[in-house]
């Protein structure tokens, strides 16, 4: 019998879906229950599935915390083509946690939205891909092969899928026969292993039934010590005969992304979009944008009202909005105003020593200390309740190991 879905789990709320710019073709309405396990693929019914096109589309990364729903409006608003999600563990949604579920939500104004999901058995991600087709509002579903998280690999998700070939052929197959939606799959260049692999799991996962796949030039050991290998990444775009692959990673000017176009058939941003989200427009319009330090705080106000709507215009909703704006101010620093630089671009990895700004705004927005974050978000939110403390989560992301305390 069919695996059921998570046992009163709630329909996800969300607004009806937009084209946008991808062509969606209708997805068939006759529906059988798929079998699971030892199940024979062969067997699973035929459907016509909607298709999407990646070619030449800026795709927004699916970002842990950062890469929130209002985070995400904030990049629509900047130009961006495809948003993803946050990653999701699909366990937790066949639990039918709400927080879990609260992942899967999008905006009316994110016209083409995929969902990721994490998952590292075959049986788990077919009652998954049933409960998507079901009751999430998605234009495309992806699965999350690239985690480095121990916790995620310990799991049998993250990039080890990437080493658990049977499990891996299993997970692609059933989902892409039970999904009416494409299924797409981002990946690195190799797990823990010292030899980059992924160019032999392309073609298979051609075969198994993906969409469109996501190469991140990096192996999971690596996390995010080291640039891009977009050479790499170029060799294995070539790869496919029919499914786009994009790549990811270190993309932080127009510039650096016409050059990543011309090597695959798309690209993803995540890091680069959070130390300037604009980079979105800089693309489109070709050009460097020298914005000024209340052009950007004009963004924080806009993340603010979406934040308040999101979560709610209580205290509870004030502090969660805060907390996310902080995690994103400690990459939003990162930025090096481009009136200040001697020479353009500036490069994901630069890493600036503390330097004055052209007004006071400009130098507290480059500021390395949390402190100052803090004080940024009271500007927009009020004084912080007695007590607080605030540490990035994605430690990587800060400059200071301590947290702020008020």
């Amino acid at each position: 019998a069919a695996p059921a879905a998570a046992a009163g789990a709630p329909p996800v709320e969300a607004a009806a879906p937009g084209s946008g710019d991808v062509d969606m073709a209708p997805a068939a309405v006759e529906r059988e229950a798929p079998r699971v396990g030892s199940v024979v693929f062969e067997e699973l019914r035929r459907r016509t599935k909607k298709t999407l096109d990646f070619r030449g589309k800026t795709i927004l990364a699916p970002l842990t915390t950062v890469g929130n729903l209002p985070f995400r409006r904030i990049c629509v608003q900047q130009g961006v083509d495809v948003t993803v999600g946050e990653m999701a563990l699909a366990e937790s949604i066949l639990q039918g946690g709400k927080t879990e579920l609260s992942l899967l939500r999008r905006h009316k104004d994110e016209k083409c939205f995929g969902i990721q999901v994490a998952g590292g058995f075959p049986e788990t991600m077919a009652s998954l891909a049933q409960f998507v087709d079901e009751h999430v509002d998605c234009d495309f579903v992806d699965i999350n092969m690239g985690c480095p998280l121990e916790g995620m690999h310990k799991k049998g998700c993250g990039s080890a899928l990437m080493s658990r070939h049977r499990a891996l052929q299993g997970v692609v197959r059933t989902m892409s026969s039970i999904l009416t939606c494409p299924l797409t799959i981002k990946f690195r260049t190799a797990h823990f292993e010292k030899v980059q692999c992924a160019h032999k799991l392309i073609p298979k996962l051609e075969e198994w039934g993906v969409s469109a796949m996501t190469l991140h030039g990096r192996t999971a050991k690596q996390r995010y010590l080291k640039t891009a290998d977009w050479d790499y990444i170029a060799q294995c775009a070539k790869i496919p005969q029919t499914c786009p692959l994009i790549g990811n990673g270190d993309v932080l000017s127009w510039e650096e992304a016409q050059d990543r176009f011309a090597r695959t058939q798309g690209i993803m941003i995540g890091r680069g979009a959070l130390i300037k989200p604009w980079i979105f427009t800089e693309l489109k319009e070709k050009r460097h944008w020298d914005i000024s330090a209340s052009e950007r705080l004009d963004i924080l106000k806009d993340f603010t009202n979406y934040g308040l709507e999101h979560w709610g215009s209580d205290s509870r909703g004030v502090e969660t909005t805060r907390r996310f704006m902080l995690e994103w101010l400690s990459f939003l620093c990162r930025y090096i105003p481009v009136g200040l630089l001697e020479v353009l671009p500036q490069h994901i990895n630069m890493r600036p020593p503390p330097y004055f700004g052209r007004n006071d705004l400009e130098t507290k927005m480059a500021s390395q200390q949390a402190k100052d974050w803090v004080e940024i978000s009271e500007m927009l939110l009020g004084p912080v309740p007695d007590g607080f403390s605030f540490t990035p989560k994605h430690k990587s992301a800060s400059y200071e190991s301590t947290p702020v305390s008020s």
